[in-house]
């Protein structure tokens, strides 16, 4: 769990960060959201400590950061930059092992976790293990950044706009790998980006920043269908109503969803209950199928147009 504190930082007079304070539970995958200059790289720095807050204080699973070595606490806690960050003269492997060496993990050890995390990451460690970073693609560079930050299965994750550096086509593929990740979904994470449809997407929270203060924090869906101000309803602007569907799951409708009749268990096709309602819509869309079969536990509902549209106008009417 990571407290965060009214946190400030001031570059000479000019103030970066004012006054931030969130709280991100264990598991949880917070977005730091906002334009150029909003403080949010600033903010997510300064909890590892790449920069040293002006004031205010930062927790780490009940432990104040501040207090610890500022190496120390890094060693406890991923980090995956833009640019990848990998040593050009170290191979993958090497790039992936530098922070088990670090704490003195056993070779034996190192050279199964560095398999675990390629195979896990769609690599081939026969294929991949011996290479160096100017052989991999832009996406294949991403992925090994990611296992690095990942390498010694620290309990937090900073992301710096993981995928900023990738072209659109990449970036949405590594983006839907990173939500099947099941390693992440231990994790407690903290990601940066200014792409509204990624924070949508990935955060289980949004932190939405303007000028170095938040402006608002919650759900997707919150800050889609309740915002809180005209900067919170003019940042998502004309794009509301698919960020809305990009965002938002089967499981978010679930409770108006129609329990399926006995002849479509057999007949419909199925979707998953964690597809968005955007993925769905395409489906129904294309001429298949005009329901859908859902399973979660024990449950099976059906899903089409209209009872999408229909959930959608309930779900709003209970977070307006």
């Amino acid at each position: 769990m990571i407290i965060v504190q009214n946190l400030s930082k001031f570059f000479q007079q000019t103030a970066a960060v004012k006054n931030v304070s969130f709280e991100v539970e264990q598991g949880e995958t917070l977005v730091l959201l906002g334009t150029s200059g909003s403080g949010k790289t600033t903010t997510l720095r300064m909890i590892n400590r790449l920069i040293e807050p002006s004031s205010g204080e930062v927790f780490i699973n009940g432990q104040n950061a501040l207090a610890l070595p500022a190496e120390v606490l890094r060693r406890s806690i991923g980090y995956v930059l833009q640019n990848n960050g990998l040593f050009p003269h170290y191979t993958v492997a090497e790039n992936i092992s530098i922070v088990p060496k670090l704490l003195g993990w056993e070779k034996n050890t190192i050279e199964a976790r560095v398999r675990e995390l390629l195979v896990e990451l769609h690599l081939d460690p026969k294929d991949y293990s011996n290479r160096y970073p100017r052989e991999l693609s832009g996406g294949q560079q991403q992925r090994v950044g990611l296992a690095r930050a990942l390498a010694a299965n620290p309990p937090i994750l900073l992301m710096d706009e993981p995928f900023g550096a990738l072209d659109p086509v990449t970036r949405s593929s590594i983006r839907m790998e990173f939500l099947r990740l099941d390693e992440l979904k231990r994790k407690t994470i903290v990601m940066v980006t200014h792409d509204i449809e990624e924070a949508c997407a990935l955060g289980d929270k949004i932190c939405l920043m303007d000028g170095g203060s938040i402006k608002q924090i919650g759900t997707p869906a919150e800050l889609l269908f309740n915002p809180e101000g005209d900067f919170s309803r003019d940042f998502f602007g004309s794009d509301r109503a698919v960020l809305e569907m990009k965002s938002l799951r089967i499981t978010n409708i679930w409770p108006y969803l129609e329990s399926a009749e006995p002849d479509l268990l057999k007949s419909s096709g199925q979707a998953d209950k964690d597809e968005t309602l955007w993925m769905v819509l395409q489906r129904l869309s294309a001429g298949g199928p005009q329901r859908l079969l859902v399973r979660k536990d024990n449950e099976s509902k059906t899903i089409s147009l209209e009872i999408i549209f229909r959930s959608l106008k309930q779900l709003k009417g209970i977070l307006a």
